[in-house]
């Protein structure tokens, strides 16, 4: 007996077959893959441009300290080991060199070779910016003199790599680009995490052998294997992205002032020492920050150069290390301040204040009596600037930089293996599929919202990119959708 079959009308058709994008029923958090696919992939796409200017700077900004050392060498060190003369026949010598200029400061050479740093007020220079005139302690000879920038007394080639980091020369508007970059890296890497995770978790349950975590399937080929190196690599730097997005953010302007707030609510501010002498105001605290960011150099009183060999020897008194700065009082019923320099593998800074004419210590800030918040916050600082633990902390960041380099390329490599290769197709790769918002459970919708709406005003930058993503979003979802005849 033959078969007879029944055509079916288009109509029902339609209902016996299920829509190309259905999905299987899934639990809660596997509907949230798609979602974070989506936000993955816009934000790696749009924002991976300034991730990889940032990357490159940041780079250069990690080694610039031994840079630094090897550029400037005829300034900071000197052939002569012999017994160092008093620091006031140095500051005397550097202030005959700059007779027109305030002495603001002296950095003491550290160490046998090394040059005394005098640190002169130049109403010619910039915010941040002072004259140091390096003198050879042995001989009180003045070898030369440079523009130094913030807490760190960088040199002009590390300064201007700082700037390029910070604001690619563009002063304040120019910052916008570094925050973008750092409010959004944090997600980028989180996001990635989670999807790699993911993929490694159900490849594994399909076929143990093919799934890779921490590292590549050096058996695959294509966009595989691309995939694969984009995202194990991203799993190894994941928790160093973070953390340089968190202590970015810190020196941010907008993120950077609500983070202030909070540590400033919270008590996790670096303290510091009071210069006040009896009953007079006086305005000179011993914090640092990246590089310094902030104030002009202070003008300060007429102070004889003798008072500052009493005021090292107090200091010395107290503990503090051979790398220290002196601090020059603004006025002259103010103290003199002694903070130790951040060094390489020093892991507490010290500082004291001390009346000049007495030698009596007025104030003392132990790095051991802050709040665990607050150091914490001064080691961070110190290892994003590549200082913490000196050459091995810069090459560190350095190949930090490089992995991610790596990883945003091949993200932009695999956008571009994702076109189609038709005739007549479209030229890039398409972004994952549409309607992930709607598969998701009212609750989790809302819980997603009112989280965004929150990290979104605490980080502003991130935020209102979100939200023009979302627009940009939207608008292209109505052009491309169907038109009904």
């Amino acid at each position: 007996m033959s078969r007879i079959e029944i055509p079916m009308s288009q109509t029902a058709l339609d209902r016996a077959l299920p829509p190309e994008d259905a999905d299987p029923p899934r639990p809660e958090p596997a509907r949230l893959r798609p979602l974070a696919l989506r936000l993955h992939f816009y934000a790696g796409l749009l924002v991976a441009p300034f991730l990889l200017i940032a990357t490159i700077s940041g780079g250069l900004y990690a080694v610039a300290p031994t840079l630094e050392q090897f550029v400037y060498r005829d300034l900071l060190t000197t052939a002569h080991t012999g017994s160092a003369l008093p620091v006031s026949d140095q500051i005397t010598a550097a202030e005959q060199a700059r007779p027109d200029l305030g002495v603001v400061g002296v950095r003491p050479a550290p160490e046998p070779g090394d040059t005394t740093r005098v640190l002169f007020a130049d109403p010619a220079l910039g915010e941040s910016e002072k004259r140091a005139v390096f003198v050879d302690p042995s001989t009180a000879e003045v070898l030369g003199e440079s523009t130094v920038y913030g807490s760190s007394s960088a040199l002009p080639m590390r300064t201007w790599i700082s700037q390029l980091h910070r604001n690619l020369h563009l002063g304040e508007p120019g910052r916008i680009y570094s925050e973008l970059a750092a409010s959004w890296l944090w997600v980028i890497a989180l996001g990635g995490l989670y999807l790699w995770v993911g993929r490694y978790l159900r490849t594994r349950a399909r076929n143990p052998e093919r799934a890779h975590l921490l590292t590549p399937d050096r058996g695959a080929t294509g966009r595989r294997r691309t995939l694969g190196w984009h995202g194990a690599v991203g799993a190894w730097i994941a928790v160093g992205l973070v953390f340089l997005s968190a202590t970015g953010l810190t020196w941010s302007k907008y993120a950077g002032d609500n983070i202030g707030e909070v540590r400033q609510s919270l008590n996790w501010t670096t303290p510091s020492v009071s210069t006040v002498l009896g009953d007079a105001p006086a305005d000179h605290g011993s914090g640092g920050g990246h590089d310094g960011h902030g104030t002009a150099a202070p003008v300060t009183a007429d102070v004889d150069p003798a008072a500052v060999d009493r005021v090292l020897d107090a200091g010395r008194a107290e503990g503090l290390r051979s790398a220290v700065e002196v601090t020059f009082p603004a006025t002259s019923e103010a103290a003199f301040v002694v903070s130790e320099v951040r060094q390489p593998w020093v892991f507490s800074n010290d500082s004291v204040a001390v009346d000049g004419a007495t030698g009596e210590v007025t104030d003392v800030s132990r790095f051991a009596q802050w709040p665990f918040a607050a150091q914490l916050t001064s080691w961070a600082i110190q290892l994003h600037m590549g200082l913490l633990f000196g050459l091995v902390s810069q090459l560190a960041l350095l190949a930090l930089a490089v992995a991610l380099g790596t990883v945003v390329v091949r993200g932009y490599v695999l956008w571009w293996r994702r076109r189609p290769t038709r005739t007549g197709s479209r030229p890039f790769g398409s972004p994952p599929r549409r309607g992930t918002l709607r598969r998701l459970h009212p609750a989790a919708l809302v819980s997603a919202a009112v989280v965004a709406a929150l990290v979104g005003w605490f980080v502003p930058l991130l935020g209102i990119s979100l939200a023009a993503f979302l627009v940009i979003d939207t608008v292209i979802g109505v052009l491309r959708r169907p038109r009904t005849p």
